[in-house]
């Protein structure tokens, strides 16, 4: 990971520099290209002294709050050390002070964790940035530990990765593929899990693992881009709907304004022939998941009706953003909608122009073609 970092452009001098910084033992990172199954990528190799030092979490944290690193590296390799000393207490049914790292707190860990915290406050993805992880590869097989031999993934790799519900593959090679550093990096960095998101994309990195097996390429890949606006806005929402043939007319106002109280976030009545050629109405409403009981009361306790069909539906729409144009001295929102890049759609709010147009003694059409002629000139 620190090597695919330094790859995708974060300073090797300003790691070095936040190495020395700390209070340890002397540590140094070398950087090199390697090849891994014929690609290029950066191996980094952290080289330290034989110390045989056990350090605890409170021991770790105060190296970190002595060294002299900008306070977002601070703050991440504090976190990636507290999450990994909580998944470590748990594994072993101990407390988190009671913690001794063992491998996870020698030098070389102390080093990556600190050196990655650096490297991604230097490329501005601690800056607020998103960070999406995609499936994290574990491997197979055994691994010998401080405790003797452990399954792959070990137990620390499992309560971390769990925690944080990642997806997680066992395919691959049989060794060791995610470390207890790794998996706490990972899940105190990540935003989100999946795939690649939409971006325009800046910069790439492959860092490469020490072990080079025949039949796998052992690297990450780390990309950094600037987020693409999606093409259109998508939600999941419900759709509560019912079709009543006995609503007395001059109440269908007060039903569909009481859907939206309820949190209805349209709602709408369609004609309908019903059974034996009766006429009806279908009344419908979309809503968030949470908000479906609320809705379906409403419709229940203003309506007619005995029941109501409940569907799970997805709705896209446009961005929106709003603009102000003027109309002789008076102000009229123009409402945008925005089909990824490209502006689609425009309608002054027409609330503003029956406001305007009463203000200025005019009739409605009127204002509301000057205020589209505003807008087309405002935006040329």
């Amino acid at each position: 990971m620190l090597a695919a970092l330094v790859d995708a452009g974060a300073s090797v001098d300003r790691i070095r520099a936040a190495l020395a910084a700390l209070d340890v033992e002397p540590v140094q990172v070398e950087v090199a290209e390697v090849r891994r199954h014929g690609l290029r990528a950066l191996h980094a190799d952290v080289r330290t002294t034989q110390a045989h030092i056990t350090r605890t979490l409170p021991d770790v944290l105060s190296v970190i709050a002595a060294a002299r690193l900008d306070d977002p590296a601070r703050q991440l390799a504090v976190r990636t050390f507290t999450t990994l000393a909580e998944a470590e207490a748990r594994v072993h049914g101990t407390t988190v002070d009671e913690v001794h790292f063992h491998e996870v707190g020698a030098l070389d860990t102390i080093a990556d964790v600190v050196g990655c915290a650096v490297a991604l406050d230097d490329l501005g993805v601690l800056a607020g940035g998103a960070v999406v992880v995609s499936t994290v590869g574990v491997g197979s097989g055994t691994v010998r530990g401080e405790h003797g031999l452990l399954p792959v993934p070990p137990p620390a790799v499992v309560e971390l990765l769990s925690g944080a519900n990642a997806p997680v593959s066992g395919a691959g090679p049989a060794m060791e593929l995610c470390t207890p550093t790794g998996a706490a990096l990972l899940t105190v960095m990540a935003d989100s899990w999946g795939a690649c998101p939409p971006m325009q994309l800046r910069a790439s990195g492959v860092g490469a693992g020490t072990a080079d097996p025949v039949d796998h390429r052992n690297v990450l890949r780390v990309l950094i881009g600037e987020p693409l606006a999606p093409a259109a806005l998508s939600e999941d929402l419900a759709m509560v709907e019912t079709t009543v043939d006995d609503l007395e007319p001059r109440l269908l106002p007060g039903v569909l304004d009481a859907l939206v109280r309820a949190g209805a976030l349209d709602a709408w009545a369609t004609q309908a022939h019903m059974r034996k050629s009766r006429p009806g109405l279908v009344i419908s409403s979309l809503c968030a998941q949470d908000s479906v009981d609320a809705v379906f009361c409403a419709l229940i306790e203003n309506s007619t009706s005995l029941g109501a069909r409940v569907v799970p539906i997805r709705r896209m729409s446009l961005r929106r953003t709003a603009e102000t144009v003027e109309v002789s001295g008076q102000q009229i929102s123009v409402k945008c909608g925005w089909l990824g890049e490209r502006l689609v759609t425009t309608m002054p709010e027409f609330a503003d122009v029956a406001r305007a147009a009463a203000a200025l003694g005019r009739s409605e059409r009127a204002v509301l073609d000057e205020a589209n002629r505003n807008f087309c000139a405002l935006r040329s």
